[in-house]
């Protein structure tokens, strides 16, 4: 195993909500972390990591900016492993190629640009997705048992289509190339499914939280699209990208999902303790009805068409065997999830 205590480790977006428990589980492990974020000033965003650690000086915030080059330079200084998480996580935005493709392709470019400058990196443990395996739920009908595994790669994704897998496959293609080029350091990557659980601190922005709190504020109280989904607990993710760093065998790219669910199943988790209280949806959505209301909430007719009504389902193996992966309970990281809604009074 690689000791991840004797060098500091760096971490880009580190005020995300994948970071957040990654950073968390660094310092628990003795580490000395590099945090990456854009606002050091925001006493807001860093106090929930500032508050994993009575010892200061083992986390330390650099300014950077994913379209910012060379500004990662400085945090990444001594740093033997660098986690890329930074990238962003959203469905509606108003342009995809400036919203999502350029921060996520070049601020990876930017990150490992640096990385081949900085001779004590030896390993880059890069936050990818499923979305860069697959587009739409359709794609596993021509597959081998119609599973997806890391042998497959998103081919159907566009700046007009599911955009956001567009943008995680361009940008992990990227950085497959950027490694291509030298020998020195090696790259893993991490393909998380849907990601559930709390969140550190009560700052809840991420797109995972508006998924969970539309099964209870009454947005889907009429029923649920039947739409296949993997889920995942995010102190599972957090814990496979550190061991896609200590584990010198670790190698290529890595499914990282404990559960081939749907919404209505991930509403009838929350059933038992928040039936009775909230509006959770009690059966599918009717194709018509999201056919008819899907581009008023976003969705195209192109992806309800290849989407709602098909399963999904993947081959998490080998995270099992070689990242020694033990999934957490899904039901368990929803309902806390739900409940740090509520605590917040954001349903």
């Amino acid at each position: 195993m690689n000791d991840l205590t004797k060098n500091p480790v760096m971490v880009t977006g580190a005020t995300g909500y994948v970071a957040g428990w990654l950073i968390k589980q660094l310092l628990e492990m003795g580490c000395t972390v590099h945090a990456c974020v854009r606002n050091p000033d925001d006493e807001r965003k860093l106090a929930p990591l500032k508050s994993l650690t009575n010892e200061p000086q083992r986390l330390r915030f650099f300014k950077t900016d994913l379209l910012d080059e060379g500004s990662y330079q400085q945090a990444m200084k001594g740093c033997s492993v660098v986690f890329h998480t930074a990238s962003p996580f959203t469905i509606i935005v108003d342009d995809p190629q400036r919203d999502l493709v350029d921060p996520a392709v070049k601020g990876t470019i930017n990150v490992l640009n640096t990385v081949n400058d900085t001779p004590s990196v030896e390993r880059v443990v890069l936050t990818s997705s499923v979305a860069a395996i697959y587009s739409d739920n359709i794609d596993a009908l021509t597959l081998p048992k119609q599973t997806f595994t890391e042998e497959h790669w998103n081919e159907h994704s566009s700046l007009q289509h599911n955009p956001y897998a567009y943008s995680k496959t361009v940008a992990e293609k990227s950085a497959w190339q950027q490694v291509k080029k030298q020998r020195r350091w090696d790259l893993v990557v991490i393909n998380p499914s849907f990601v559930v659980g709390p969140a550190l601190g009560a700052a809840v922005t991420s797109d995972s939280f508006d998924v969970v709190k539309k099964l209870g504020d009454g947005t889907l109280k009429f029923g649920a699209p039947h739409t296949g989904i993997g889920l995942v607990d995010v102190q599972d993710v957090a814990n496979a990208h550190i061991q896609a760093a200590i584990r010198p065998e670790a190698a290529g790219r890595y499914i990282v999902s404990a559960l081939n669910s749907h919404l209505l199943e991930m509403a009838d988790f929350l059933r038992p303790n928040y039936g009775t209280s909230y509006p959770l949806p009690k059966s599918k959505t009717p194709k018509f009805l999201a056919w008819l209301l899907g581009p008023m909430v976003g969705t195209t007719r192109k992806s309800i068409s290849r989407n709602l009504g098909y399963s999904w389902k993947a081959d998490n193996s080998k995270s099992k065997q070689e990242l020694g992966i033990e999934y957490r309970s899904i039901s368990e990281a929803i309902n806390a999830m739900f409940a740090q809604l509520e605590s917040n009074n954001q349903l």
